[in-house]
């Protein structure tokens, strides 16, 4: 596995909060950055975000196209399913 590091920066929005807490809680190794704007969330390797866990911190369902309306920036290789949307490097 590569361990370059990637990252996700997401607008600091009530959605994007729980995104951030999903992201924390499946990614051990993550680290959260926070801005007045934005939070940032760097890891060695690979970042996952699940849906399921953004679902039980909202409280709703929620489509992981949905990320799209609070994301600022991102690097590594996107893999993208419906039920997860990981980055990478390949």
């Amino acid at each position: 596995m590569n361990n370059n590091p990637v990252f996700i920066a997401l607008q600091a929005t009530d959605t994007a909060r729980a995104i951030v807490a999903a992201i924390v809680a499946d990614n051990p190794l993550a680290t959260v950055a926070e801005y007045p704007a934005m939070v940032k969330i760097d890891a060695p390797g690979r970042l996952v975000i699940r849906r399921l866990s953004v679902e039980e911190r909202l409280g709703r369902r929620w489509d992981l196209q949905e990320i799209h309306l609070d994301l600022i920036s991102l690097t590594g290789n996107i893999d993208e399913t419906d039920e997860e949307f990981s980055l990478q490097w390949r």
